[in-house]
């Protein structure tokens, strides 16, 4: 099947050209018809299936015919990179159409955007908060809205947006088609579809799993080891475009100047930064200019390119979704990529959590030999408890000795009835000595206190 078999308008098809699209995804050979057809739709659809166009494109050919300058479709996103992505999609199929979309998020000025509203658009792609914000000010109304979609429901639920999204729904009229894209499907994104959509078409690719065209290893290593790792892996394997996650923002920042200060060419992208800046680090990653892009989970939600070639999780994804979401950056657009995972031993549960979606072992790769990548079948949670990678502690019980004396009860005399002192034989109690050297406070001549070295 080709995109000609949807019969869109001659405009449409330009743009289609124009993105360089020849054959469907499955989500949009799915999804087109119906959302063609007026249904409201729940989409459940990992990262990279091209589940923006199944919704841009049949949206276009619906507003085609009607009034302009007017919104008539609303589409509502977590995060501003997301929204800028989509808003670019639709720059790019509506070139033609002479529809206009304008992107509208925090961390930019108000006025501008106000501006631009009142000027008339047909296409608003919008985040939550700052849509809010726009209609308490009264900038525009939505009352003509025709068409709702909202994308990346599980995370506006991750994010807290739901009861923003319940008081935006107030703002539109009750006659309209919605559409609901998720990758996973919690309890309160099930009630959510119930209360927004009308008889929906349940589509589902591929849930809850990642990509085929992504090989996925594992390297088991402690916090303070993943860094020299991270290089090793980075110095030995030719990566065109690598993406790492971390779980916090600072982390993301330090890991970014660490691999700038060995040579690399990285940037991060984490909340911290204002819209320019992200803006700037996300197009230089896309252009080729960093070869580096160290990011959070949040922060890379609509990170939108095609070529990367590395996904390194440099922290363990909390749940297997995130894990999903995070590989799927890579092996885009039918081409191959490879997601690396440092994990260590307190990170067990989650990997196995992820052998039992996938329903096999992942591979494990020997950290002496990371070039190559020596594979280890054993599961992570078949694996012995002891952390092999910790020195062993000296335990002084277990040499028949007790807070540095020898052990057991002191020896009598046989003759006078006397108690013979037992000789006494000391050992390093370790730790407990160390603090209590540690903890011991001077004062010198001049009356500053010091620890005692």
């Amino acid at each position: 099947m080709t995109f000609n078999h949807f019969d869109f308008h001659a405009k449409i098809t330009a743009g289609i050209r124009a993105c360089n699209y020849e054959i469907p995804t499955p989500i949009q050979e799915k999804a087109i018809p119906e959302i063609l057809e007026g249904r409201d739709i729940l989409g459940l659809a990992q990262t990279g299936t091209g589940k923006t166009a199944a919704f841009v494109l049949p949206i276009l050919q619906r507003m085609l015919k009607g009034q302009r300058r007017k919104i008539r479709t609303l589409i509502v996103a977590p995060t501003r990179e997301l929204a800028e992505q989509i808003h670019g999609e639709i720059t790019r199929l509506a070139r033609q159409t002479g529809l206009r979309s304008l992107a509208v998020y925090g961390g930019v000025g108000k006025p501008a955007q106000a501006k631009k509203l009142r000027a008339g658009v047909d296409i608003v792609v919008a985040c939550p908060g700052r849509l809010l914000d726009h209609l308490r000010d009264r900038t525009f109304n939505l009352s003509g809205v025709e068409h709702l979609i909202l994308d990346e429901g599980d995370h506006m639920f991750d994010m807290g947006f739901l009861p923003d999204i319940r008081r935006i729904l107030k703002f539109l009229p009750a006659k309209r088609q919605n559409l609901l894209f998720s990758a996973t499907m919690p309890g309160e994104i099930l009630h959510l579809a119930e209360d927004v959509l009308d008889n929906p078409v349940r589509i589902q690719i591929g849930h809850s799993r990642p990509t085929t065209t992504v090989s996925q290893m594992l390297y088991a290593v402690d916090q303070n080891g993943k860094v020299s790792l991270l290089k090793e892996i980075m110095a030995g394997k030719d990566m065109a475009s690598t993406l790492i996650f971390t779980r916090i923002k600072h982390r993301a920042q330090s890991l970014a100047s660490q691999l700038q200060k060995a040579g690399y060419a990285a940037t991060s992208l984490q909340g911290n930064l204002s819209q320019q800046k992200r803006q700037k680090a996300l197009n230089g990653f896309r252009r080729g200019e960093f070869k580096v892009l160290v990011a959070t989970d949040i922060a890379a939600r609509g990170i939108d390119v095609s070529n990367i070639s590395h996904v390194i999780n440099f922290d363990m994804p909390a749940t297997v979704d995130a894990y999903t979401h995070r590989i799927g950056r890579t092996g885009r657009a039918a081409c191959t990529g490879k997601a690396f995972t440092f994990a260590s031993r307190e990170d067990r549960k989650i990997v196995s959590q992820i052998e039992r979606t996938l329903g096999e072992k992942l591979v494990w790769v020997n950290q002496k030999n990371t070039s190559e990548g020596v594979p280890d079948n054993t599961s992570f949670a078949e694996r012995p408890s002891k952390k092999s990678w910790h020195k062993a502690k000296y335990n002084c019980r277990q040499a028949g000795q007790r807070n540095g004396h020898q052990a057991g009860r002191p020896a009598k005399a046989a003759k006078t009835g006397k108690q013979e002192q037992a000789p006494v034989k000391y050992c390093k109690t370790g730790n407990r000595q160390m603090r209590k050297r540690r903890a011991a406070i001077m004062i010198d001549g001049s009356g500053n206190f010091f620890l005692n070295p």
